[in-house]
């Protein structure tokens, strides 16, 4: 039975190692052969509406479990790494216990997470929503802890929140806050085949126990909460009289004990504290965004002023920002992969770590569609390069008194030079200056002309996103 165990631990290690090299590669090479990773992550799974993989998975738990959490996500992974390190530093002396289910908290939880989801453009972006959800969560923190600002305080939060309490209380995330793990708990309560407990084998040693991580057995009682089982199978190599094996399991209509005492009194301290943490961390990124002006929430502007957009740029294959804001879970994949710089995660209150675009550092050049190609929720639907060209996400428009060759002080047209559909031209004012003309049926909103504007602190041009993109 040890052999699943290690099965087990090399799949993991495969898949965590692999989304993380993805999360981390710039140059968009693994893209190729390793984008399919983040797209059999059960929530951006749901989202781009890839329901036959999700009914697979959800025909897996129910057949063996939360093999899911314990090898494809790879927060569930990540968490595992701690909870080793918590058995290397203190072996036998700091066991794993059997603790009692939080069934109203992790339900609520995932209730409330669900009816975010579906709420509607700005409900589905409350902080809880884009902090907790499994896969994002991750992603958010590897990109983030070399980055700036925001994102990379919420990388780092996430990486002590979620590292010291899995180091101490093994899988409790996953069983208590994780929606993904909440809604496969319910699907894995009726699996076919499962952990068991022979009653005449045991000796009551609690070896078994000591070792879940998931603190889902109950030696007291001989049983286990194959609710909050996430397939680890530590503990077939745990017991040495063969009182535990990995067979067909048969539910009986009786309630299990360990489900009778109130759920009131099985939320600690410890799980308050993680949750107000949660809650501490959305409010400290909407102080930051008052504090500071920032670009996206990377980097603080030095001698340009960012344009303030009343609708955020969303990018290409995006369709708009209604649909964008309601597929995509914030897992900065397309921010990491983005060769021009161009998306950044958003602080604004409305639209919290969610990808928009800004001008600062490049634009979105036509020939690039990187971040359609590797976005796992279909948040940024797939394009051509041809099909791009035919899109508008927005309309530049010209402040005539900041511009240097309308006010006579330069001979500048930078933005007709650099406009890719030649959708910007200099014609001539009443002063006898040029001045850029944008004709706005030909306009992309790509931002080439914002980025290359050379007027300071602020461009005499910039683009308008348009809340739902148009066909040119």
């Amino acid at each position: 039975m040890k052999v699943l165990k290690y099965v087990r631990i090399v799949l993991a290690a495969l898949m965590l190692l692999g989304i993380t090299a993805l999360l981390l590669d710039t140059t968009g090479v693994l893209r190729h052969w390793l984008g399919w990773m983040p797209k059999v992550q059960l929530l951006p799974a749901l989202l781009a509406g890839n329901f036959l993989l999700v009914a697979a998975m959800l025909v897996v738990t129910l057949v063996i479990g939360r093999f899911y959490c314990a090898v494809v996500c790879p927060m569930g992974v990540f968490q595992d790494i701690f909870i080793w390190m918590h058995k290397l530093i203190f072996g036998r002396k700091r066991p794993f216990h059997y603790r009692k289910p939080s069934n109203m908290l992790r339900y609520t939880v995932m209730v409330l997470f669900a009816l975010l989801m579906v709420g509607g453009v700005n409900m589905c972006l409350n902080g809880m929503v884009v902090l907790i959800a499994p896969y994002s969560a991750y992603a958010r923190m590897v990109t983030g802890l070399h980055a700036s600002g925001t994102i990379q305080w919420v990388a780092i939060i996430t990486l002590v929140v979620i590292g010291l309490l899995s180091f101490t209380m093994g899988r409790l995330w996953c069983n208590t806050v994780c929606p993904v793990g909440s809604l496969l708990s319910l699907v894995s309560r009726y699996r076919l085949f499962g952990i068991k407990i022979d009653e005449q084998k045991c000796v009551g040693c609690h070896k078994c126990e000591h070792g879940c991580k998931s603190m889902c057995i109950d030696i007291e009682h001989k049983r286990v909460d194959h609710s909050r089982c996430v397939d680890c199978w530590n503990c077939l190599g745990e017991c040495k009289v063969g009182a535990i094996s990995l067979d067909r399991i048969s539910h009986k209509s009786h309630k299990d004990r360990s489900h009778t005492t109130s759920d009131a009194e099985s939320v600690d301290s410890s799980r308050r504290k993680f949750l107000a943490t949660t809650a501490a961390v959305g409010a400290t990124m909407a102080v930051q965004a008052q504090e500071q002006k920032l670009d996206g929430g990377l980097a603080a502007i030095v001698g340009r002023t960012v344009p303030e957009r009343l609708i955020p740029l969303k990018p290409f294959g995006a369709k708009g920002i209604k649909y964008f804001s309601s597929h995509c879970t914030s897992c900065q994949l397309c921010v990491s992969q983005c060769p021009e710089h161009v998306l950044r995660p958003s602080t604004r209150l409305e639209t919290l770590l969610q990808p928009e675009m800004s001008y600062i550092d490049g634009y979105c050049r036509t020939s690039c569609t990187r971040c359609s190609e590797v976005c796992p929720s279909g948040a940024i639907l797939p394009l051509t390069k041809e099909e791009k060209t035919a899109i508008s996400i927005g309309v530049a428009l010209v402040a005539k008194g900041n511009c240097l060759s309308a006010t006579g002080k330069d001979q500048c047209g930078a933005c007709a030079r650099h406009c890719p559909t030649a959708a910007i031209s200099m014609v001539t004012n009443e002063q006898g200056h040029p001045v850029p003309a944008v004709n706005e049926a030909r306009c992309l909103g790509c931002g080439a002309c914002e980025y290359y504007c050379p007027a300071r602190p602020v461009t005499a041009i910039h683009v308008a996103a348009r809340a739902i993109h148009t066909e040119i």
